[in-house]
């Protein structure tokens, strides 16, 4: 059982008795009572409650000494299943009512076994499903999700987990369904004569046009803003929240099966469950609708802006798609058999559909609006000797219009507006001395004499990047190469004016003079390059260049003497042209593999072919995957055959190249004679 993998049986061979979701391999219920061995605990009973045999998922009610109890091994892969493990933990830790997890004997809240994840957790009794018949069940349903969403708000996952988020996806979701209901249609114009072909075509650019409205609106809405907060501010969605996921037990609404946990705007969930009801009633009832809506505002406060949002999922054609992507899979059976009472139910729907959205969009002004001026950043603590996520500190907010106060040590002071004068580069500060420690260093008062400012040039010249502060030690910028040493009294290279440049003519070959070879496979030829050159120099930067025209700060590269502090010398090397000739070699022509034709005869090529050639001690096995030795047969060329001659009259026999009939008798002849 070590080697065995958990994969989906929905392709196993069953009798007809026997249903899927009530199955699984043998394999697969020998691994769970394994997986029970790593838990304190004797198991008296098992029995399985449902599969998923498409997954490769399964959950049973185990009888343990200790009390019923629930084993299940998560389909997803295990990365993503330790997302909702951690999701669980975090609202089982904070009192939240789900199934609380049972520890290993090593301390831990799941097992790995068959590259999947398997939890054992607490059996919750008693919990019985709310009514769907009136609107007091549905409110508590909706309660409960809302108590779980707010519950589920700051939460991390755990370190090595695969973060699984929907928050940022709602307008590609939404492009994809836009895109599929223009496959409905080319699917209905492929197949002409099925039974609901026309009905679908009928109806379909109406769902279209909703799609691309509701899309329209949503991208002008605040869907930006709000996922500005991140994902913590907003929490976690069950993504499958429903009957028989949430049900009441003691205390209020219990959440199980937090399998597909992800992060998402909330209220997708009562999305969900709103359209889901009016669907099965047949009816938009805009009283279910508001009292669901209601309740769930006192589980979890909605502003104006998530009303918002929630309006503008609930009338997008969300149940059209669910109901007819099955169309994609088989087009034609589908068309004949199952679309035309789905289209009957769909359009049985959208006049009150409409009608109830047009009363609720008039409820949009009574919630107030939400803040979302500032984005919320958590600071996240992990713990490195454990790699055990620490309790995040409290995240913080920056007010609109308030500056960060700077460290107690430098303190920061306005200047005058007399004292403010525009400056035209900003220059890069200069360092005496390199800071070992980084510690707070207060820096003495700024030299009231105002800095000087260049003028500005008739036409603006290339920007240079501003460089970090430097060391004394002269700094090299560019690849390392010997250089000369620089005179401290030669003037600083300044550009070249427009003038001066010459036009870099084309490259003129040029036979070089190297000594001649006995091969002749390769040629050599030097190049000359004809443009103005220029040996290395350096450009002295800051006050130690001078202050005159053209350096320091005139030249917008250098500072000089500021703030009281005083510049060192730094040198930069200034690029250099590529030399001036160089040498290229350049292969001859290769000679022809044809053959030369000579006086009195032909030169025939040997015939060659590749030969397998096989050692008794190394056969080539494909299983064994042995390397294998070739060889080169030369072939000889076939003569041409003799052919028999006649013989002349009087001629013996025996020099007759035809062979006579033997007449030496078989060894079966004589074998049977004898007998």
């Amino acid at each position: 059982m070590e080697n065995y993998q958990i994969v989906p049986w929905i392709d196993h061979m069953l009798s007809p008795d026997i249903v899927h979701e009530q199955y699984v391999p043998p394999e697969l219920e020998a691994l769970a009572r394994q997986v029970m061995e790593q838990y304190d605990m004797k198991v008296h009973e098992m029995v399985l409650i449902t599969s998923k045999p498409d997954k490769g998922g399964a959950i049973w009610k185990i009888g343990t000494d200790k009390g019923n109890r629930s084993i299940k091994v998560l389909h997803r892969s295990p990365k993503r299943s330790l997302f909702s493990i951690g999701a669980q933990a975090y609202l089982s830790e904070k009192g939240h009512r789900v199934p609380a997890f049972i520890l290993t004997k090593d301390g831990n809240n799941c097992v790995e076994a068959g590259g999947k994840l398997w939890i054992v957790t607490e059996w919750i009794e008693p919990l019985t499903p709310v009514s769907k018949v009136d609107l007091t069940g549905a409110a508590e349903l909706c309660y409960g999700l809302g108590e779980f969403h707010a519950s589920s708000k700051g939460y991390i996952p755990p370190f090595g987990a695969e973060k699984s988020s929907r928050l940022y996806g709602w307008g590609k979701n939404y492009e994809k369904i836009i895109a599929k209901i223009g496959w409905f249609r080319d699917l209905a114009l492929a197949y002409p004569g099925a039974a609901s072909s026309s009905r679908l075509l009928s109806v379909i650019d109406e769902f279209e046009r909703q799609a691309n409205d509701i899309y329209t609106r949503f991208l002008a809405s605040s869907y930006t803003k709000m996922t500005a907060k991140g994902e913590p501010h907003w929490g976690l969605a069950h993504q499958d929240y429903g009957w028989s996921n949430g049900q009441m037990g003691t205390g209020g609404i219990w959440v199980i099966d937090l399998d597909g946990v992800s992060y998402d705007l909330p209220f997708r969930d009562l999305r969900k469950i709103i359209t889901s009801t009016m669907d099965d009633m047949g009816v938009w009832d805009l009283s279910w609708i508001r009292g669901m809506i209601e309740a769930y505002h006192k589980g979890n406060p909605m502003d104006r802006e998530t009303f918002e949002i929630l309006w503008l999922d609930m009338a997008f054609p969300n149940e059209f798609y669910k109901h007819v992507k099955e169309i994609v899979f088989n087009p034609g059976p589908f068309m004949e058999l199952e679309l035309a009472p789905i289209l009957d139910r769909v359009m049985a729907t959208e006049p009150s559909k409409w009608e109830a959205l047009r009363e609720l969009e008039k409820d949009m002004a009574s919630y107030l609006p939400g803040d979302y001026t500032t984005v919320d950043m958590p600071s996240l603590v992990f713990d490195r000797p454990n790699r055990e996520l620490v309790t995040p500190l409290p995240s913080f907010t920056l007010p609109a219009g308030e500056r960060a106060a700077a460290p107690e040590s430098v303190p920061m002071q306005e200047p005058a507006a007399a004292e403010l004068e525009p400056i035209a580069v900003q220059e890069p500060a200069v360092v005496l001395e390199p800071i070992a420690v980084q510690e707070p260093v207060s820096l003495p008062a700024a030299d009231p004499k105002p800095m000087p400012v260049r003028e500005p040039a008739a036409e603006l010249e290339p920007v240079r990047e501003p460089m970090p502060a430097q060391s004394p030690e002269p700094v090299l910028v560019g690849e390392p190469v010997s250089l000369p040493r620089m005179d401290p009294t030669s003037k600083p290279m300044r550009e070249p004016a427009a003038a001066e440049l010459e036009p870099a003519r084309e490259l003129e070959p040029v036979r070089a003079q190297v000594p001649k070879s006995k091969s002749k496979s390769k040629s050599k030829y030097s190049y000359k390059r004809a443009l103005p050159q220029s040996t290395p120099e350096f450009a002295p930067v800051g006050a130690g260049a001078g202050t005159g025209p053209g350096t320091g700060t005139d030249a917008g590269i250098g500072t000089g003497a500021h703030a009281g502090l005083p510049a060192a010398p730094v040198f930069v090397m200034l690029p250099n042209d590529s030399p001036n000739r160089f040498t290229m070699t350049v292969p001859k022509k290769r000679k022809s593999t044809k053959f030369r034709k000579s006086s009195g005869f032909k030169r025939r090529r040997k015939s060659r072919r590749l030969v397998h050639w096989r050692l008794q001690k190394r056969r080539m096995k494909r299983r064994t995957q042995q390397p294998v030795v070739w060889k080169i047969a030369i072939l000889k060329p076939k003569r041409k055959s003799l052919k028999a001659k006649t013989p002349r009259k009087g001629t013996p026999l025996k020099h007759h190249r035809s062979k006579l009939p033997s007449t030496k008798k078989s060894k079966f002849t004589a074998k049977k004679r004898t007998a």
